[in-house]
């Protein structure tokens, strides 16, 4: 269903991406899914920064 809404944006722009950033919504929409991606991802970034730094004994 998303992309067949994203589709219908683009047909309604003629192509134009940024319609999907200049709109308040759709950027606090994207801008708060980029958040989402970003706070899932940090625990698997920081546990293998520690596993990488771990010095051997």
């Amino acid at each position: 269903m998303m992309e067949e809404n994203l589709r219908r944006a683009l047909l309604l722009s003629r192509g134009d991406w940024s319609v999907l950033v200049t709109r308040p919504l759709s950027a606090g929409l994207l801008a708060a899914a980029l958040l989402l991606v970003i706070i899932v991802m940090l625990p698997a970034v920081k546990s293998k920064r520690e596993v990488a730094f771990q010095e051997e004994t």
